[in-house]
């Protein structure tokens, strides 16, 4: 192109000029478009690396959501299958579930509990401990005297992740429609029963403390074993005849409310005078005749401390039938903290074999010292070692008892 415009009479130095000015041009259009690329590939870069952050927070935000609200479907104890958050932070406790879940170490989740849990009777041992967190939450039922009522307002109020009970499938199906809330039964539980183990491993499940639930098995399991080694080899013809009365069934009794295969006396392979009443195979409070007792005419005779003033009542009306008894005239009447109160605690059943076995068989226990046993067994399920004392204060603690005092 230069050749031909000297060809045309443009003179040489002009071109070469033009040249020159062309070639500075095309030099800076080229850098100004390499910074141009450079400051978009730059760009570009970034604002994919923001997207990438961006998008590495909104999958761990997805992630953490879904960690909490993700669920996960279950079969209960009553063959219902309940769909459940996979991370449960706040329950609230049906029936005999408060008392399982204290044992379990999760009474601060409860976030509504039923009335009769709230209480100052020691006896009451899961409920006393947690009587000042559980006190000002919503009143979600009771279970007064055998009668099972809910209020689904009250637990819809206390929103629950999810409502653990020990009730029947019809029970259960009730409260989870009339509260949207997903409803978990589990076994009601038998004392030192198999069902037990199942209802503390599904609430376990169910509440992520599975490792719990199965410390709390074998707990009750080794002290299970250890009465049982203690007294496997004791003839029969050394052991005294027993009876547990002044049971606590349906409210308190006198001497003829009795327990039969009461729990404690068969960890101990005692002589319970008692034992497979009419037929009878699993423990429970009966009524008796007076006449029976005497028949009976045990060698000790054990009574729920909360049903001493009937006993003591009853004692005053009618001495002479007392006096019949060889318990009574060789003073050997003991008195023990109630077991039961709606379903039957189990720390408390553990420390009265312990205290049973020191006066049945003083030489299997003679290494035992009982506060310390009882204050091991109270701090592993409550959270107390001095329960012990808690009990001895309302005078529903251990020991021999004068009748009509």
């Amino acid at each position: 192109m230069w050749v031909r415009l000297v060809a045309l009479g443009y003179p040489l130095e002009s071109v070469l000029f033009m040249k020159k000015i062309v070639l500075f041009l095309i030099v800076t259009v080229l850098s100004i478009a390499c910074i141009s690329c450079a400051n978009s590939n730059e760009n570009s870069t970034s604002e994919n690396s923001d997207k990438t952050d961006l998008a590495e927070v909104s999958k761990k935000n997805t992630e953490d959501s879904d960690s909490d609200s993700s669920v996960r479907k279950i079969t209960d104890a009553v063959d219902r299958e309940v769909e459940i958050p996979n991370k449960v932070k706040k329950i609230v406790p049906l029936g005999n579930a408060p008392r399982m879940i204290t044992y379990l170490g999760l009474a601060e989740k409860v976030v509504g509990i039923g009335e009769c849990e709230i209480t100052d009777r020691r006896m009451h041992a899961y409920a006393f401990v947690n009587r000042e967190l559980w006190q000002s939450l919503p009143n979600c039922g009771t279970d007064a005297m055998g009668e099972t009522a809910y209020y689904p307002e009250e637990i819809i109020k206390a929103a629950p992740d999810v409502i653990l009970c020990t009730y029947t499938s019809d029970v259960a199906n009730d409260i989870q429609t009339k509260t949207g809330i997903p409803t978990v039964s589990v076994p009601q539980g038998t004392l030192f029963g198999e069902d037990y183990e199942i209802a503390l491993r599904m609430l376990g499940d169910v509440c992520g403390v599975s490792e719990r639930a199965e410390e709390v098995i074998a707990f009750i399991n080794n002290c299970l074993k250890d009465l049982a080694d203690r007294t496997a080899d004791i003839p029969e013809d050394d052991k005294p005849t027993v009876l547990a009365a002044g049971a606590t069934f349906k409210g308190s009794h006198s001497i003829d409310g009795v327990y039969t295969n009461y729990s404690v006396f068969k960890t101990l392979s005692a002589k319970d005078v008692a034992a497979n009443l009419a037929g009878q195979t699993e423990s429970s409070g009966v009524m008796v005749d007076k006449e029976q007792i005497l028949t009976w005419d045990p060698d000790m005779i054990f009574f729920d401390a909360g049903s001493m003033e009937l006993v003591n009542t009853d004692y005053v009306e009618n001495p002479g039938y007392f006096e019949q008894l060889q318990a009574v005239k060789n003073g050997e009447i003991y008195q023990w903290p109630n077991s039961t109160w709606h379903w039957s605690n189990v720390e408390i059943p553990l420390a009265s074999a312990y205290y049973t076995g020191q006066l049945l068989y003083p030489d299997e226990f003679s290494d035992l010292i009982f506060e310390e046993k009882a204050g091991e067994i109270f701090e592993f399920f409550l959270n107390d070692a001095d329960y012990l004392t808690k009990l001895e204060e309302e005078g529903s603690g251990y020991g021999k008892v004068t009748l009509g005092k």
